[in-house]
């Protein structure tokens, strides 16, 4: 079972600094998500190899640990272990779900957000890279934010 608790504490615990039990990574968003979602009890699976599975070990890593694209296709593949299910709004989210974003609108994702809480129904989330506590989820003040964007939204769950 996820425990949503345990990876919002996680993520509001890192947000501005870095886990030194962890790797940095200039592009740290995946990596920052990464480390929540096994703080919040997700399995790792299929390591050594690099193109499978979700895990970090030894000095290297699944591509999904680190980045944003290989990570949402692992959690529309996976079966069991860590999961997500993809659905078509981001009020059917809860705190720990993460929101992927695709800032051009080419299909392919550029980022990836951790809801850290929701007021009034409206998700904030955290993320790494340009760190961020509490942010609105749209990411409409984000450098990096064009007319094109497009959101992916995940519910998480281990099982």
């Amino acid at each position: 079972m996820y425990n949503r608790k345990a990876a919002v504490e996680y993520a509001n615990r890192w947000w501005n600094s870095f886990n030194p039990a962890f790797p940095k990574f200039d592009d740290d968003c995946t990596n920052y998500i990464s480390q929540c979602l096994l703080a919040g009890g997700a399995p790792m699976t299929d390591a050594p190899n690099r193109a499978k599975g979700w895990w970090i070990k030894g000095g290297t890593w699944s591509y999904s640990w680190t980045t944003s694209n290989a990570l949402r296709w692992y959690l529309e593949t996976a079966k069991t272990g860590l999961v997500g299910k993809r659905v078509d709004s981001v009020s059917e989210l809860q705190l720990g779900d993460l929101i992927f974003l695709d800032f051009d609108g080419d299909g392919k994702i550029n980022h990836t957000l951790i809801i850290t809480s929701i007021v009034k129904g409206v998700p904030y989330v955290n993320a790494h890279t340009t760190n961020s506590y509490h942010r609105l989820w749209t990411y409409e003040d984000s450098s990096a934010y064009t007319p094109n964007i497009k959101y992916y939204f995940f519910k998480i769950d281990v099982i």
